[in-house]
């Protein structure tokens, strides 16, 4: 029955539109006050203890590094720099778009983010070329949401945590599944740009436009560099990194690119803060749902079920998959990689499945809920720059859907995809 509460008031208070974090404290709370085993003291400590962590303090650094990245100039010369190579080829600025997504993604960690960064440049830079707006937006919808798979990654960093797996490991396990995904995404937009005639651009390659876009980029490019080189060579935590990337980006977009001045900082911080608090509350609450479903044996129970419909590791992966599809539809990606790997860790690891390829499948396919309403958190954003009504985007969207779900098959049956850099 206290696991019927905790669910029952917490899909209620979802029904009613409450914040994802609101409702997942209110139902502990309500569950605390409903069960004599419970103790409302305990929830409470729960939920600073959950946030006091070393390695979450990288969230609120890795979302302002995005922002300072996001407002200083980096978008556009990342995809000034990508046309060059692919622009005069069919479809080549949705092929550029991707790829600007991809890199920014290794800034960002943040799927919402890296649609407002790339897409309020790019999707208007499409339309102009003659690209249809529905197409143009999808396209950056869709390839946002590799902002959390290519590192660094805040979901990988609450997965870590939830898991006591290393974050440095999760990083370099989403390197290639992110790549895979961005070739898939640029193949289907190469085929589908062929059958509408968008041509590329009539200019040839230049080395010395090369050039030229190559020397306004480099300190973009130099991020991701910087950061994953300096986390695997040892020099700093994954914490430290971000810590490291604000400095930078802040540097860049100063001195360097000199988009930013300093009057809008506390903007920006605002805007980050906004952003991190919204999270920490998430992890906060979250435990204490996670607390009480440890208590009700719940992942035990769901372990069971699993492994009672058959213990093979195809058919638990794929059981996965689909609750996880269903539950990126209604909860955010944050709250749902903190809820459910204490449930689902258990049955993968019963099965085989290794902990770091586990974790990659799980961001991988919560990753698709940036898409698929009615949460689809990337197509509000997407909406909001292009124009277009949420029900017009979902049905331009479809096609992609579908190609992230092959791009998630191919990375769930290859675990050598995950596991090659580690």
């Amino acid at each position: 029955m206290t696991s019927f509460v905790l669910f029952g008031t917490f899909f209620l208070f979802m029904l009613l539109s409450v914040p994802i974090a609101i409702s997942l404290g209110l139902a502990g709370l309500i569950t605390a006050i409903y069960s004599p085993n419970i103790s409302i003291t305990f929830l409470a400590q729960g939920f600073v203890t959950s946030t006091d962590n070393f390695a979450l303090m990288a969230i609120p650094f890795f979302i302002l590094a995005g922002e300072i990245m996001g407002k200083g100039g980096i978008s556009s010369r990342l995809f000034n720099l990508a046309n060059i190579f692919v622009g005069r080829y069919t479809g080549g600025f949705a092929i550029a778009a991707v790829i600007t997504c991809m890199f920014f993604a290794a800034i960002s960690g943040s799927g919402p983010a890296t649609v407002a960064a790339v897409g309020g440049i790019m999707i208007p830079a499409m339309v102009a070329e003659g690209y249809d707006r529905k197409f143009a937006t999808a396209v950056i919808v869709t390839a946002g949401s590799i902002g959390i798979i290519i590192p660094p990654s805040i979901p990988m960093v609450l997965f870590g945590v939830s898991s006591n797996q290393s974050i440095g490991d999760l990083f370099l396990g989403g390197i290639f599944p992110g790549i895979l995904i961005g070739i898939c995404l640029m193949i289907w937009c190469y085929f589908y740009s062929k059958k509408k005639g968008y041509s590329g651009t009539k200019e040839s390659f230049s080395f010395k436009k090369m050039l030229s876009a190559l020397n306004q980029a480099k300190w973009s490019l130099l991020v991701p560099i910087i950061i994953l080189g300096g986390i695997y060579g040892g020099i700093f935590t994954p914490t430290e990194a971000a810590v490291f990337g604000v400095v930078y980006a802040a540097f860049v977009s100063i001195f360097l690119h000199k988009e930013i001045k300093f009057r809008k900082f506390p903007k920006i911080i605002a805007d980050a803060a906004i952003s991190s608090v919204s999270i920490l509350i998430i992890i906060g609450t979250a435990n204490a749902f996670g607390t009480i479903l440890t208590m009700e044996k719940i992942p035990q129970a769901v372990a069971e079920t699993f492994l009672s419909i058959s213990e093979n590791s195809i058919v638990i992966i794929l059981l996965i998959i689909l609750l996880l599809l269903i539950i990126g539809c209604f909860i955010d990606t944050s709250a749902a990689v903190i809820i459910f790997t204490p449930i689902l860790f258990p049955v993968a690891s019963q099965v085989g499945l290794d902990p770091i390829h586990f974790g990659i499948i799980m961001i991988v396919t919560l990753s698709i809920g940036f898409i698929t309403p009615p949460l689809g958190v990337n197509l509000f954003v997407g909406s909001g720059i292009s124009g277009l009504s949420i029900p017009t985007l979902v049905r331009a969207v479809v096609p992609f859907f579908f190609v992230m779900l092959i791009s998630l098959a191919i990375i769930a049956v290859i675990p050598q995809l995950t596991l090659l850099l580690l």
